[in-house]
């Protein structure tokens, strides 16, 4: 069985979509029969939170995982989505810059953890994922270096709002980083335009800007502003479970279908 594939949902700036991106196409991929892990790496657990995944269930998290170096089973939770799993995040997470300051080799903590889970599942009886997303948190953070070392490739969720592409030349420089040194084969996956509303001519004056700015790494999908993939979370539900037929959820499986087009002309 082939390894995992390894995505970091990453964008340094808020509120763009980065775990609503995580969970809903987590459990896109999930329905069509793909096995996912989900790590919560935000303090925040937002991705936990909108998973259905209590407070009290996080009894090890994303935190042990790279400051204590737990097996990465350990902190693995089943969610309320067949084959979609998780390892929880919760405000820890917000100390491992502190935590980890003296190691040099911080940085491949996450990936020591998921190399050392995906040896043992070729040969044992534990789980063995196809796809694992890393939700980082909105800054380009410990966590973040960690997310994108550990990763095959990155998926860039970018909000069609006025200076969309501000502050993403930080987060390529930091990619050209993470290449020179830490992961040579670090790719972008695809960027996914957020948050469009077709009412406003801005959106498609943004995603026309974007599209000139990555080309082909934009994802035709686009994810439209909708109000039933806002009030999931609070339900502790994907939205494709909330609402399955609401313009959020179909535009999701349509991206997820994408995504699984993209990583099959990778290894034509």
């Amino acid at each position: 069985m082939a390894r995992p594939r390894i995505f970091a949902v990453v964008n340094q700036k808020g509120g763009v979509g980065k775990t609503t991106t995580s969970i809903n196409l987590g459990t896109a991929l999930a329905a069509v029969g793909r096995r996912v892990l989900i790590v919560d790496f935000d303090a925040q657990g937002n991705a936990s939170t909108g998973l259905g995944i209590t407070r009290a269930e996080r009894l090890r998290t994303s935190y042990d995982l790279v400051v204590d170096r737990i097996p990465l089973e350990e902190a693995v939770l089943s969610t309320i989505v067949p084959r979609l799993d998780i390892i929880p995040g919760d405000e820890n997470l917000s100390g491992v810059e502190t935590e980890l300051a003296g190691d040099s080799h911080r940085s491949y903590r996450l990936k020591e953890a998921l190399q050392t889970y995906i040896a043992r599942a070729e040969t044992g009886d534990l789980v063995k994922y196809d796809y694992v997303l890393i939700d980082c948190p909105p800054s380009l953070s410990a966590l973040t270096m960690n997310a994108m070392t550990a990763s095959d490739a990155l998926l860039v969720p970018l909000q069609c709002e006025f200076l969309a592409l501000e502050g993403l030349s930080q987060l390529l420089r930091t990619v050209e980083v993470v290449r020179s040194g830490l992961n040579p084969t670090l790719e972008i996956q695809g960027v996914v335009l957020t948050m469009y509303d077709r009412r406003n001519s801005l959106s498609d004056q943004v995603a026309n800007e974007v599209r000139a700015f990555f080309g082909s790494k934009v994802y035709n999908t686009v994810i439209p502003r909708n109000v039933r993939l806002s009030e999931a979370p609070s339900f502790g539900k994907p939205a494709l479970l909330y609402d399955y037929r609401c313009p959020g959820s179909e535009a999701y499986i349509r991206l997820a279908s994408e995504v699984l087009q993209r990583e099959k002309a990778r290894v034509a």
